[in-house]
């Protein structure tokens, strides 16, 4: 007979959004239970956000080296180790191990149990011979790369997120399937470490981001070297001369292409199967787990985070919905989730980030009644000091002021998108962000000056013209 296990809360996967969970409730007094079947951490610590963010900064300083000339420094061609490079991402991953380990969370007083997780019933989920019935479960299982039925690539070598990272040394040519976020950040990394690379896209490279900014992400790319393939489909991959090649269309012509090494990045599909979650009674789709806007599943004792939740694929979102959750589960505090305040970056370089509506949701919203800011990198001091001068902040507000969405491409995009994303969140109009004293030189006088455009048809029209003779006159 299996044991029998009562906590207040179990969590199934110990990625960042049940490790956030599992902690928070932990922390809180609550009796938890937190299953993984694989690595602790997830796939953000172990394939994902982490190690992806370290090759990308070897990768920025081996091009820094190509770069320098401008500043008065002798460029050279970096020598790459790339054994040493992939260290250097297996330490990163080291470093921040500790955080997600099984010694600390079970020093938090959390159960930890490595095994896989199924439900028996509406109530109960079994685990390594032990059931669990827990006052309330969080699916947080994530998701994994999406593999396509390509005709051959069952015979064919290929990496993935998953296994980009354990490459044994340099790749000489890397095909990458794929020209979304991740296919991008990997090409650009690897030309950067002298790989030559081509990526081939379907449809088109970046497509869900602003035209206008994607284009200098793309130019850029192109301009390093990464071959790029847009509404190309492949038809065929095989095992060809110690490497690979694969056949595709474009253009209505077939061609084919050999590499020395293949990747996958054409999506991530979420992990459902091993969960029994009709047994549940937990509705799910392709694309995930059905929930409602306070995560709650069709079983009302069940919540789905992150990934397994559908929606935006993305390890702060993870956590974001992992607060949701402690807040219904435990604190029975009505809680909803809002996507339209989330932002992401695409950390290439020029580095691309969003939140809210861009310019074509906002006008297909909207129709005309939106303002479209602007202010290019050019035209800060900071941005010409660093000689990072290509790219620009895009907002949309209504013409009340209210910002409806911000865009950007550029050197730290990531970094100032945020404060477009606070204003979102807690309703600031753009006046606000007109007037907030930005320090000099930094390049967040960028998002002040965009603010500022707003006004400037008004402080420009005949009315204000007069005004201002009027009170010329009065000395």
């Amino acid at each position: 007979m299996a044991d029998i296990l009562k906590p207040d809360l179990c969590v199934i996967g110990a990625g960042s959004g049940g490790l956030s969970v599992a902690a928070g409730a932990a922390q809180l007094g609550a009796e938890v239970v937190l299953l993984e079947r694989h690595k602790m951490g997830g796939d953000c610590l172990n394939y994902g956000c982490v190690p992806s963010k370290a090759l990308l900064a070897a990768a920025k300083r081996a091009q820094t080296m190509r770069k320098v000339g401008d500043f008065g420094i002798q460029p050279v061609e970096p020598v790459i180790d790339h054994s040493a490079v992939f260290a250097h991402v297996r330490e990163v991953i080291a470093a921040i191990e500790p955080n997600d380990s099984v010694e600390r969370f079970t020093g938090l007083g959390v159960k930890v149990i490595l095994a896989e997780g199924c439900f028996k019933d509406k109530t109960t989920l079994t685990a390594d011979g032990v059931d669990i019935k827990a006052r309330r479960f969080v699916i947080a299982t994530g998701s994994q790369p999406a593999i396509p039925p390509i005709p051959g690539l069952d015979e064919t070598p290929y990496f993935t997120n998953e296994t980009i990272f354990d490459t044994p040394g340099f790749l000489k040519h890397l095909i990458i399937i794929g020209g979304g976020p991740i296919g991008l950040e990997m090409a650009q990394a690897h030309r950067r470490l002298g790989s030559e690379v081509t990526v081939v896209e379907a449809a088109i490279p970046l497509g869900k981001d602003d035209e206008e900014l994607r284009h200098i992400v793309l130019s850029r790319l192109e301009e390093e070297g990464v071959n790029i393939l847009d509404k190309a489909r492949v038809e065929r991959t095989e095992p060809f001369a110690g490497g690979v090649r694969i056949t595709f269309t474009k253009d209505g012509q077939s061609y084919s292409l050999d590499g020395s090494h293949l990747m996958l990045a054409v999506g991530r599909r979420p992990n459902l199967e091993a969960l029994n979650l009709d047994a549940a009674g937990i509705k799910y789709e392709r694309s995930g787990i059905t929930v409602n806007s306070g995560l709650k599943t069709t079983n009302r004792r069940i919540y789905a985070i992150g990934d397994i939740a559908g929606g935006p694929q993305f390890t702060h979102v993870a956590g974001y919905h992992a607060s949701i959750v402690v807040k219904n589960a435990l604190f029975r505090i009505p809680a909803k989730a809002d996507r339209s305040t989330i932002p992401w970056v695409t950390f290439t370089d020029p580095e691309l980030a969003h939140v809210g509506l861009t310019e074509t949701d906002a006008r297909a919203k909207h129709r005309n009644s939106i303002n479209v800011l602007r202010w290019p990198y050019f035209e800060n001091d900071r941005a010409q000091a660093e000689r990072e001068t290509e790219g620009f902040v895009k907002v949309v507000t209504n013409k009340k002021g209210r910002i409806l969405g911000a865009s950007m491409v550029g050197a730290n995009a990531g970094e100032l998108i945020q404060l477009w994303s606070l204003a979102m969140q807690k309703k600031i109009n753009v006046s606000a962000m007109a007037s907030y004293v930005a320090p000099y030189p930094t390049m967040m006088e960028i998002n002040k000056r965009a603010a500022v455009t707003y006004f400037l048809p008004k402080l420009t029209s005949p009315l204000v013209k007069r005004v201002v003779g009027w009170l010329k006159k009065l000395g």
